[in-house]
């Protein structure tokens, strides 16, 4: 038998999903949700990744002026 790790949504529990947002949300008001819970998540991944690159490019600059220093 399958047992999914904690935390993974196995098919069943994808479709009693699906059937429950029909029911709330209706089949029109789905496709919009999906494209704004879409643009949510791209949105979140740019800002993290913007974040990484600045604290990247923070790090390369601190070190290049402690080498600086320690040559000088």
């Amino acid at each position: 038998m399958f047992t999914p790790a904690f935390g993974m949504i196995t098919p069943t529990v994808a479709v009693i999903l699906l059937v429950i947002a029909l029911i709330l949300f209706g089949p029109g008001k789905l496709p919009e949700l999906g494209k704004s819970l879409g643009r949510g998540i791209k949105e979140f991944k740019q800002a993290t990744t913007e974040e990484e690159r600045e604290e990247k490019s923070k790090e390369t600059k601190e070190s290049k002026e402690s080498d600086e220093k320690k040559e000088a």
